[in-house]
Formats: C-alpha cells, sequence, structure tokens
C-alpha cells in the first residue's frame, strides 16, 4: 500500500530518493560554490531529513543565482524540487506549485 500517494513507499527508497536530491544539490552547487559558501553546502550535506533538504533550496537558489543568474538557477531549482513529490507533505508543496510538475 502507497502511504500518502508516495511512489516509494519503503523507507528504504525514501532514503535513495534523499540522497539523490541531496547530491543533485551538491552536484549544482559544485566545489566552486562549496568552497565559496561552505555554510550552505554543510545545510545541505547535513540535513537530517527530507524536509530540511526542502528547505535548504532558497539557500541554493540564491547562491546558484548568484553564480549563474537567475533564470538558470530557477530551472536548476526547478529540477531539484520535481524530485521531492511524493516524499513531502502537501503543507509544504502546496504553495510552490510542486504538485503542478
Amino acid at each position: 500500500m502507497a502511504m500518502l500517494g508516495m511512489i516509494d513507499s519503503t523507507p528504504i527508497a525514501r532514503n535513495e530518493r534523499t540522497e539523490a536530491i541531496r547530491q543533485l544539490m551538491l552536484s549544482e552547487l559544485g566545489e566552486y560554490c562549496e568552497r565559496k559558501f561552505p555554510a550552505v553546502a554543510r545545510r545541505v550535506r547535513y540535513a537530517p531529513d527530507i524536509q530540511g533538504l526542502w528547505y535548504a533550496r532558497s539557500d541554493v537558489m540564491a547562491i546558484l543565482a548568484n553564480t549563474y543568474g537567475e533564470t538558470v538557477a530557477r530551472e536548476k531549482v526547478a529540477s531539484i524540487s520535481g524530485r521531492f513529490k511524493g516524499l513531502l507533505p502537501k503543507s509544504l508543496t502546496s504553495r510552490a506549485g510542486l504538485r503542478a510538475r
């Protein structure tokens, strides 16, 4: 039985998806950004759960916008945000438009 309409309902699948999102966020930041903004890289690297990663997106967006420009940053963060589908409570995603993706 799927929990709350989740695609991957097992704890292992949820953990794998969470770690894939974490790695994607770190990859988008890149080594240069990680060195220039170590606090944000640590926030992403050590986020305790999927909600922590969700809230770190705004910091990632700010760094990416500063580095690549807002248009590119929005595209990258939209790609990241789409990966959260089915992992978060609806209350976190309703205002962000995540359900429309």
